[in-house]
């Protein structure tokens, strides 16, 4: 009598069963591996510093636009900032550009060294507007020939410097364009000292 037939489901059936076990450990085993949730597939783990980096570049970008309206605002609040401490110590990385560049610098320097009668403008206006109101006919007078007088000696003054540091600037800066520098210079000796911005950061009677 012939043996009993082994059933043809199971021949098939055990070595499926064999030939698929390799693959379901060989999952089992990369899906432990340990990878950073942020490394796309297929590429290198990034260090711990790039991540990071990464990590704060994004949470750093505004994802509104009232965030963004607010960050610019901050940004420009810091900005203001450093320019007026920098107006106050002469820092040329937060100046304004209308006073920066080594011709503006000496410019400044050139008039804040020394006395200019331009500077007390003010304070003599002052003056002569309280004589004038005097009503006292001589008082008058004397108001405005004070008047000529102060005008004269400001334009005599202003063109005395001019000249001179006309001729210093080409000597000092002879390739750099000194277009604009001497009108700067005049400007600036309108001002009273302390009032000048940026502050003054030579004596009076130091050459600069």
């Amino acid at each position: 009598m012939p043996p009993h037939p082994v059933p043809l489901g199971f021949v098939f059936r055990s070595r499926a069963k064999e030939e698929k076990a390799p693959a379901d450990k060989a999952q089992v085993t990369d899906s432990k591996q340990t990878r950073d949730p942020q490394a796309p597939k297929g590429r290198p783990t990034p260090k711990r510093s790039e991540a990071q980096t990464q990590r704060r570049s994004v949470a750093q970008t505004p994802t509104t636009r009232k965030e963004a309206t607010k960050r610019q605002r901050d940004e420009r609040r810091v900005q203001m900032e450093k320019q007026r401490q920098a107006l106050a110590n002469g820092d040329e990385r937060y100046l304004p550009a209308r006073d920066k560049g080594p011709v503006r610098k000496f410019a400044r320097d050139f008039v804040d060294s020394r006395f200019c009668v331009a500077e007390f403008f003010l304070p003599m206006a002052v003056v002569i507007l309280v004589l004038s109101m005097v009503r006292v006919g001589p008082l008058q007078n004397v108001a405005l020939l004070l008047w000529l007088v102060v005008i004269v000696m400001i334009v005599v003054d202003s063109i005395g410097i001019a000249i001179r540091l006309k001729k210093q600037l080409p000597a000092r800066f002879p390739d750099v364009p000194t277009k604009g520098a001497v009108r700067y210079a005049l400007m600036r000796t309108l001002q009273m000292r302390r009032l000048r911005l940026p502050k003054p950061q030579v004596k009076r009677g130091e050459r600069p």
